[in-house]
């Protein structure tokens, strides 16, 4: 069967579709029919639009949704500035949290996987490891390793800055957002629009795993080109939540990303109350098992893009701010050709995570899961010593390759900058990284001329 095989089922209900116009209610009734903004609407309800782009945005870009809600989202007190859990400073707000001490390093990296944060919550536990660009402007990215053990409890987070693409590695991901209910496990992911707010719960332990954070634009399918209309991230495999709500009077913490800083205020209601939407933004999940990969069936290794699941291009067509890209199991049959990844060096930063299993360019060892690595702009990389020697060698018969694994990258165009934190508070880069992949190669050159 396509898809992955989890072993926890998923209790809630989706609606289908990438990019398409849903429409939910919790309770029957509750959406006004031929308009948005009745006088009154159905039930004594609030409407409140949600815009995820400008109003005049295109119609094929644009992404609004109205929701129809207990209370509006703006009954609640000012917001104050606390201390982000990713800031490595002194938490003010005079710039973003962390981004004043980004250091750009050519140097290959290698990180030892990140750790579980004890006794925090999925906010509690942002790392901030690498950015680049600037969330005040909105423009660049930023990548964060999140690790927990406990649940949200009366509180929700949003982020201002950007939309989230959430990896988990560890643990699976209750979410409750405004807009309903998402399950997500380890080889799935979760897409969070900018603003929409959401809490995080934690059915099965602690969890771990990785964030791409886009400052401009959200993310879409890549084009396909010459590959025709199926294939890579199909349209129907991703799912949306329906509309359900929480009549809860209690007060709640709602913490706040803006301008890569933290703000909190405590409302008197919960933020979940939601009774039903329709529109074009809302948050999204995706099962990695459903992504169609495709590939050479005579010679040479094509590029990674034929395994983009997700991208966020820039103004210059065909250059991404962000790639989401994945290396799942997959079977090879290329004729005369060196199979692992080859040597290269990338005007694309290539910033690297393992959910599971063994990525098979580094069979030496090292990357594993819940580690990552970062090849920065133009750094040289490739396949480790030990997969060169064995796959220059290898009988070329169809070899299924990435059994049990799937190892991701995010990929961008813009030089990626090093937190304080993931350069050396993380205490997780491994110093021997060059040292075991590269130093070890062999000279093999036979000169004809002597």
């Amino acid at each position: 069967m396509v898809g992955s095989n989890f072993t926890t089922k998923d209790p809630y209900k989706y609606q289908v579709g990438f990019n398409s116009y849903h429409e939910t209610e919790a309770i029957e009734g509750a959406l006004p029919v031929g308009q948005n903004s009745p006088q009154e609407a159905p039930y004594g309800l609030y409407s409140e639009k949600l815009s995820g782009t400008a109003f005049t945005a295109p119609r094929h870009e644009n992404k609004q949704s109205w929701l129809y809600r207990v209370i509006p989202g703006a009954s609640h007190p000012n917001p104050e500035s606390v201390k982000a859990p990713w800031a490595s400073s002194d938490g003010s707000n005079k710039a973003p949290a962390g981004f004043d001490e980004l250091q750009y390093v050519p140097n290959q990296l290698r990180w030892d996987p990140f750790d579980v944060v004890e006794s925090e919550t999925f906010v509690d536990g942002l790392r901030l490891v690498s950015a680049s660009g600037d969330p005040r402007v909105k423009k660049g990215l930023a990548i964060y390793a999140y690790g927990a053990s406990k649940s949200m409890g009366n509180e929700a987070f949003y982020n201002a800055d950007g939309d989230f693409l959430i990896v988990p590695q560890q643990g699976e991901l209750d979410i409750q957002t405004e807009l309903g209910n998402l399950y997500v496990r380890p080889q799935e992911i979760v897409v969070i629009p900018r603003g929409i707010r959401y809490k995080v719960k934690l059915p099965s332990g602690p969890i771990r795993g990785y964030i791409l954070e886009v400052f401009s634009g959200h993310f879409e399918l890549p084009e396909l080109g010459p590959i025709g209309s199926n294939c890579l991230a199909n349209a129907r495999d991703f799912q949306a939540p329906v509309a359900a709500f929480e009549e809860n009077d209690e007060p709640h913490k709602i913490l706040g990303k803006f301008g890569g800083n933290l703000f909190q205020y405590t409302q008197n209601h919960s933020p979940f109350d939601v009774v039903g939407w329709h529109g074009l933004y809302y948050p999204y999940k995706y099962d990695l098992g459903k992504f169609n990969t495709i590939g050479s069936v005579s010679f040479d290794h094509p590029d990674p893009s034929i395994f983009t699941v997700l991208t966020v291009q820039s103004e210059h067509v065909g250059t991404a701010i962000a790639d989401f890209v994945i290396f799942p199991p997959r079977w090879l049959v290329q004729e005369h050709t060196f199979r692992p990844p080859w040597f290269h060096r990338n005007t694309m930063a290539e910033f690297m995570g393992l959910i599971c299993g063994n990525y098979d360019a580094k069979e030496g060892g090292g990357f594993v899961p819940g580690g990552a690595s970062l090849h920065n702009v133009m750094s040289s990389h490739g396949p480790d010593a030990a997969t060169y020697e064995k796959a220059s060698k290898a009988d070329l018969k169809p070899q299924k390759v990435g059994t049990g694994s799937i190892a991701f990258m995010f990929e961008t165009s813009l030089m990626l900058g090093l937190t304080t934190y993931g350069l050396t508070e993380c205490n997780k880069v491994q110093s021997t990284y060059n040292e075991h992949s590269w130093l070890p190669i062999k000279k093999h050159f036979v000169n004809p001329q002597k």
